[in-house]
């Protein structure tokens, strides 16, 4: 698989991959804005057939240090652009309690960095969660005089039995329900990832697995889910795609299964529709913005919407459209 990958871009382990700051409607039920860092460090020892994350990783472990000196940087032109900000999401494309991704002798360090933030949020593969996880959230709640608290992201990805072993992700339902639990008893908050139209998977099938997804993550205790549409680009979804074994996702696959998502989630938790590089998915320029847009106002109030009716495309309408081309 990595044999079919493009080149892999330069980076510097003590510079990081990027930071932007959003709105997101936070776990108490209302608007907070939160900055995201995008920390560079070594790759994710899993290789998921269908992830282009090792383009912001390296190919070898950072020294100490080197992590604390890039959020230094974000937190730096963070504050000189006064973005402000409630949470922050330390995304180091892989798992954040990767030893070898993240040297466990920085977390002290990155705990004092981050402190005045209400809520912290870290990636993890479900076998990584465990005893430093309750260390760093410890940590945390004495470096911020306990007003931080911790929440973990963890890649669900499908609960299809068909795809799910496919992936190379080497995660099963049970060890992600133990995990899930786990966070639970220690007083973690869990925000999951799930994919919309991922390998192997039917397109008839994609959207019900999806919301199938969803709704298994919500019963494990996820407060948050995020559907992410499957993006290409990695070589081996390319030769996935050739064999028919890939078929990429629209805009209306994400659509549909935000609407069946929030439907669902009946109030238990909070979905997110995935909305960055959006418009590689569209089919019809005329409709795209309207459509990005409800999208968002959803990501905001957790209601359905109307879906929005293109003259030109459908664009949604009040029910599953055919893929097209406008022209």
């Amino acid at each position: 698989m990595e044999s079919l990958r493009p080149a892999r871009p330069t980076l510097h382990p003590r510079e990081p991959a990027g930071w932007l700051v959003e709105s997101e409607l936070g776990a108490e039920g209302r608007m907070v804005k939160s900055l995201t860092a995008f920390l560079t460090n070594r790759e994710c020892p899993w290789r998921c057939v269908y992830c282009d994350l090792w383009k912001f990783a390296l190919a070898d472990s950072v020294a100490p240090g080197d992590v604390p000196a890039q959020l230094r940087r974000i937190l730096l032109e963070h504050a000189q652009r006064e973005c402000g900000g409630e949470q922050v999401k330390l995304y180091n494309a892989g798992s954040f309690f990767d030893a070898r991704a993240i040297p466990e002798s920085d977390d002290a360090t990155i705990q004092g960095l981050i402190r005045d933030f209400g809520r912290v949020i870290v990636e993890s593969h479900p076998a990584l969660v465990g005893a430093r996880c309750w260390r760093f959230r410890d940590g945390l709640a004495a470096a911020s005089g306990g007003q931080s608290v911790l929440e973990v992201a963890m890649g669900l990805e499908t609960v299809n039995p068909k795809v799910l072993p496919q992936l190379n992700k080497r995660v099963t339902l049970e060890t992600f329900a133990r995990a899930a639990a786990a966070l639970h008893r220690q007083g973690v908050a869990l925000r999951t990832f799930v994919l919309v139209r991922p390998p192997f998977e039917e397109p008839a099938e994609a959207i019900t697995w999806a919301i199938r997804s969803v709704d298994f993550a919500m019963e494990q205790g996820s407060t948050a889910v995020a559907l992410i549409p499957v993006r290409g680009g990695n070589g081996a979804l390319e030769a996935l795609a050739a064999r028919g074994q890939f078929h990429p996702p629209a805009l209306i696959d994400l659509e549909l299964a935000m609407d069946g998502a929030i439907s669902v989630a009946r109030g238990r938790g909070r979905v997110f529709a995935d909305v960055w590089d959006l418009a590689r998915f569209a089919d019809c320029p005329r409709c795209f913005d309207a459509r990005r847009e409800r999208l968002e106002r959803m990501n905001r109030t957790q209601a359905v919407e109307p879906r929005v009716v293109c003259a030109e495309c459908g664009g949604g309408g009040n029910g599953p459209i055919p893929r097209q081309t406008c022209e």
